[in-house]
Formats: structure tokens, C-alpha cells, sequence
């Protein structure tokens, strides 16, 4: 392996800055090493002709002194952000063979403060899924094995593809999207920092919708500095998204003191679960002590509603999911299904949509059309959406009281094998994104950030939630949690 790939985003920068690299080295050792890692199965469209010609465009602006932060530093992006002239398809078969002829506004900023797209990123298919199993290019595969084993273990969902290829060097950060915890939740399963930002932090424009109201795209990095640097580059007003916050974005790296006196840290009771790994439990009482130690004052709190999130979380969701997804027909762009003679528009739709969406996209837009059809609107959806006022109420109750984070653990798990869950009852691995679904019903910023190992060699994280809009003051105390675990875990090289 190339040591040029395992440097995090800052110290690739610093060293693009002294010379001692050039971005067209640095981008030819990521693709190297994308092209040896064929069996994780994360990169799914190598775009390395693009790549190369912007590593050497970054190269002149960085001799020129005209370099941003991100320039000239080789990225993945999730196939869920449309990109120009590139398959962009969001795991999907039904949108097969799909090339966009627009960038999506994030990506479009990353390439115009000079990131160098590597390819584009496995995931679930329309991000439905916590395991990265329900992908037309199969399943994505963890870097990390349980010590003396090679099980098949997920990375996560549904920003696996994005977890796997950061975890094991392929890129240097990557991007995610997060509707329910599917930035955290890998980012915890494979040992590095996935940041959820505030609803309308970052535009949706260009990013293909799952849930309109709880999608958002953040970074997914090998630090906390990583985070911040790239945050700042994909954050901003959209005029082309009506739910882009109008807020100026703030030099988040500058921010990172990783002095947390004085701030009071949240610890909600509800959080507790029964049957929560002993493991689990007692990382989140050494991060509790960590955070203490650096001088926060900790506090115990309650989120009286938390137990009804993740219900009301997988009603809005398919209904959201079920309407946006409406759009796929086999009429205007990707998949369309072989007619019989007789068939008319109506057998298009239905043999397009039956062959293009697979199990579990299916499934939700089922439950999602249920819950919104008429005589269940009411007792379903409607009833949901006053359940998420409620969350939300919790958490703005409990800022207003002076809270400036709350810490939680991030998954209920470390990761599991690949086929462990997809067989039993769905249900089962919607639990996954229990501590993580709330963030996104309250449209709060969230940061999953490793702190350890549980007894099988396996990463887990925990997470830290912050208020509205202060994605810096929640990297910073993520910046003192970071710097106490002390964790520098990394998978040993199999693939």
C-alpha cells in the first residue's frame, strides 16, 4: 500500500503546499490502490481520466498560489450525487445507464474548490438500507474482519461504499448522505468520522431523493480536522433548493481549539436501552469520562419522546420516499421493461418499476403509499409528523436549558456479517439506526467519532449532537473526544 493514500485530507494538503507531493502523485496512488480493491466492491464507477486531469489542473493552481483548502486532494462521491457525464445511478437498476448532463451542487463545489473525483461510491439502492446488501452491484464489503476470522462483515448503509473505501485508504474522505443515520452508522462501523450537518446546511440540488425532508450530505473523513475542512467546502446557500439555509458558512477548521471548559454535555437517560452490549455501554461511560476530564460539565437529560422515533421515523420516510419515487417510470431516462404486444402504459409502468426497484425499495414504497392513501393518512402520516414536532420539542428544550451537545452512542452494535440480518424479519435491522434516526427527524448535526474496539478487533463510535447550526462548536468538542480516545485503529490489509 502506498503511504501517500493513508495521509488524512490535512496533512495531504500541507504536504501539496510544501511540494513535497503533486496532486497527479497523490491521485495515481489512490487509483492504484482502488484498482487492488476490487473485493470491497466500493468504487463502482472509476472515473480515473477525470481524475488525473484534475489532479493536473490542481497542480497549476496550487504553484500559482491560488489553491483552496480541498485542491488538489482525491475524493469518492457517493453514487447518490448526480455528476456530469458520469453514470450516476444511486444503486438502482432502474436508473441504468442514466449519465446526468448537470453536477449536483455539492459535488460541484468540492470540483470547484479543486477535490479530484476518484469515481463514484457504492451504496443501498436510493440509500434504503443499514448494510449496504440491497445495491444492484452487490454488496460492499468492511475492510475490517472480527480478529481470527474472515466473515464478510458490513460496512454499514447506506453510505458503505463511501465507509469501506475511506477505512481502507482508497480515498482520502469521501461524501455521504444521511436520511436516518446512513453517514453515522458507517462511519462508526468502520472506524472513521462521518458528519451529519443541519438540515439545509448543505443543498439537496442534484442529489437523488429518499426523503426530502430528512436528506442531507456531509463528509466522511479520517478526522474531525478532515471533517471541518471539507464541510466548509460542500456547505452554502442554494438558490436552487428552497430548504438551503441563507447562513454564511464559517471557517470551521479555524474553530477546532479543542478547548470544551465550561461547556455542558447531555446524557439522555432514554438512550439506555434494554439489551444494549455490555461494550456498548461502557464506551459511552469512557467517553462520558473523557469528556469530563477535558473540563465539560456533565449533565443528565431527557428526550421524553425518543421511543416513538423510530416508528414515526419509518412512516415519513416511505412516504416521502414513495412520492419522490414516483418520478421512475421508464418514460423519460433510465430502465425500461420489455413490453408485451397489447401491453399499454399502464403494464410499462408496473413491469419498469417491478424489474428496476429492488426488495427493499419496493417494500418501503409500498408502506409509504399505504400510509399516505386515503383513510390512513390521518391515523399514519399526520400522526407521525405531530410525533416529530414532539422530538424536536425535546431537543429545543433541552438546548434552551443550556446544553451545548449531547453525547449518545452511535450504533447498538459493532458490525455484523454480511447475510447476518437480510433474512430475518426487516424490522430487526431497522433497529440499527435507533440512536440515530432522532437527529434527523429534529434536523439537528450530528458526528459519529471513533473511540474504540470491542472485544472482537471491530471499531465502534459514539456521537455527539449538537444545536442548530453550530457544526462548529459540535467538531470542536468532537475535535476533545477525538484527541482523548486517541484512536488510531486501522484494518489489517486482506483484500
Amino acid at each position: 500500500m502506498s503511504e501517500l493514500t493513508k495521509l488524512g485530507l490535512a496533512e495531504a494538503r500541507d504536504a501539496l503546499r510544501k511540494g513535497d507531493v503533486t496532486s497527479s502523485e497523490l491521485t495515481q496512488a489512490c487509483l492504484s490502490e482502488i484498482e487492488s480493491a476490487g473485493a470491497l466492491n466500493a468504487f463502482v464507477h472509476n472515473t480515473p481520466e477525470i481524475a488525473m486531469a484534475r489532479a493536473g489542473a490542481a497542480d497549476t493552481r496550487i504553484k500559482e498560489g491560488d489553491a483552496p483548502k480541498m485542491c488538489g486532494l482525491p475524493i469518492g462521491i457517493k453514487d447518490l450525487f448526480c455528476t456530469q457525464g458520469v453514470a450516476s445511478q444511486a444503486a438502482s437498476g432502474i436508473l441504468e445507464g442514466f449519465k446526468p448532463e448537470y453536477e449536483s451542487t455539492v459535488s460541484g463545489q468540492l470540483r470547484d474548490a479543486g477535490a479530484v473525483m476518484l469515481g463514484k461510491l457504492n451504496m443501498d439502492e436510493f440509500a434504503m438500507g443499514s448494510s449496504n446488501e440491497t445495491s444492484v452491484y452487490g454488496d460492499v464489503v468492511s475492510p475490517w474482519r472480527r480478529l481470527g476470522e474472515d466473515t464478510k462483515l458490513t460496512p454499514g448503509g447506506s453510505s458503505g461504499g463511501s465507509a469501506s473505501a475511506v477505512a481502507a485508504d482508497l480515498c482520502l474522505a469521501a461524501t455521504g448522505t444521511d436520511t436516518g443515520g446512513s453517514i453515522r452508522q458507517p462511519a462508526a462501523f468502520t472506524g472513521i468520522v462521518g458528519l451529519k450537518p443541519t438540515y439545509g446546511r448543505c443543498s439537496r440540488w442534484g442529489i437523488i431523493a429518499f426523503a426530502s425532508s430528512l436528506d442531507q450530505a456531509g463528509p466522511m473523513t479520517k478526522s474531525v480536522r478532515d471533517a471541518a475542512i471539507m464541510m466548509e467546502a460542500m456547505a452554502g446557500h442554494d438558490p436552487k433548493d428552497s430548504t438551503s439555509a441563507d447562513l454564511a458558512v464559517p471557517d470551521f477548521e479555524a474553530m477546532l481549539t479543542g478547548d470544551i471548559k465550561g461547556k455542558k454535555i447531555g446524557i439522555p437517560a432514554e438512550y439506555r436501552m434494554d439489551g444494549m452490549p455490555d461494550e456498548i455501554e461502557a464506551l459511552w461511560a469512557q467517553g462520558t469520562k473523557m469528556l469530563r476530564e477535558a473540563g465539560a460539565e456533565i449533565v443528565d437529560i431527557t428526550l421524553p419522546h425518543t421511543k416513538y422515533a423510530l416508528p414515526a421515523y419509518y412512516v415519513i420516510a416511505p412516504a416521502e420516499a414513495s412520492s419522490n419515487l414516483a418520478r421512475y417510470d421508464g418514460v423519460r431516462y433510465g430502465h425500461r421493461a420489455k413490453l408485451a404486444q397489447g401491453d399499454g402504459i399502464t403494464e410499462m409502468y408496473e413491469k419498469t418499476r417491478a424489474e428496476g426497484f429492488g426488495d427493499e425499495v419496493q417494500r418501503r414504497v409500498m408502506v409509504g403509499t399505504y400510509v399516505l392513501s386515503a383513510g390512513f393518512y390521518d391515523a399514519y402520516y399526520n400522526r407521525a409528523r405531530r410525533v416529530r414536532a414532539l422530538i424536536k420539542k425535546d431537543f429545543d428544550d433541552v438546548f434552551a436549558a443550556g446544553v451545548d451537545a449531547i453525547l449518545t452512542p452511535a450504533t447498538p452494535s459493532a458490525a455484523f456479517g454480511l447475510g447476518e440480518m437480510t433474512d430475518a424479519d426487516p424490522v430487526q435491522m431497522y433497529l440499527n439506526d435507533v440512536f440515530t434516526v432522532t437527529v434527523n427527524l429534529a434536523g439537528l448535526p450530528g458526528i459519529s467519532v471513533p473511540t474504540g474496539l470491542d472485544g472482537q478487533g471491530l471499531p465502534l463510535g459514539l456521537q455527539l449532537i449538537g444545536k442548530p447550526w453550530d457544526e462548529g462548536d459540535l467538531l470542536n468538542t468532537a475535535y476533545a473526544l477525538e484527541r482523548a480516545a486517541g484512536f488510531v485503529a486501522k484494518p489489517d490489509k486482506w483484500w
